[in-house]
């Protein structure tokens, strides 16, 4: 099996059977993105648990890629210090603004390396964004970042 069937079957995996697809009881904050080009939407939740680790929650629909990356990124930052869940959404970013030239980190992005080929094609790549930006706006709905390490708003 060569990688980029097995990045396939990552992505099909994480669609089929979407990790941490529920929304959580008390969100810091929420929000919902909508790639208009084809219709994927998501919303993303978050809280600080007592530790000051991140709870996420989401839900969505739309194609393989934006389920499967929602996905990826709940198994990737789910648990995570926010400082830590920041560091592996910009590698997520880059990866996917390499047009399928990087060599990513898997220590980092976990199964989120399987997005390498995505990245090749510029309609799929706002697919595959649409969970980590929305990630990114309800932290800072809430308070939670690298910035502003253990407050929210709850």
């Amino acid at each position: 099996m060569d990688v980029e069937s097995l990045y396939q079957d990552i992505i099909l995996d994480h669609y089929k059977h979407p990790r941490g697809r529920s929304l959580i009881d008390e969100p810091s904050g929420e929000s919902h993105q909508v790639n208009p080009t084809c219709g994927d939407e998501v919303t993303v939740q978050v809280s600080l648990d007592d530790d000051g680790r991140l709870v996420i929650g989401y839900e969505g629909q739309g194609c393989s890629i934006s389920q499967a990356s929602a996905s990826v990124m709940s198994e990737m930052v789910s648990g995570a210090a926010p400082a830590d869940a920041d560091t592996v959404r910009q590698a997520f970013v880059e990866l996917m603004h390499s047009k399928g030239a990087a060599d990513p980190d898997e220590e980092v992005l976990g199964d989120g390396i399987a997005f390498v080929g995505v990245a090749k094609y510029p309609a799929r790549i706002k697919c595959a964004l649409l969970p980590w930006m929305a990630l990114q706006d309800a932290e800072a709905k809430a308070g939670i970042g690298p910035d502003q390490e253990g407050t929210s708003t709850s």
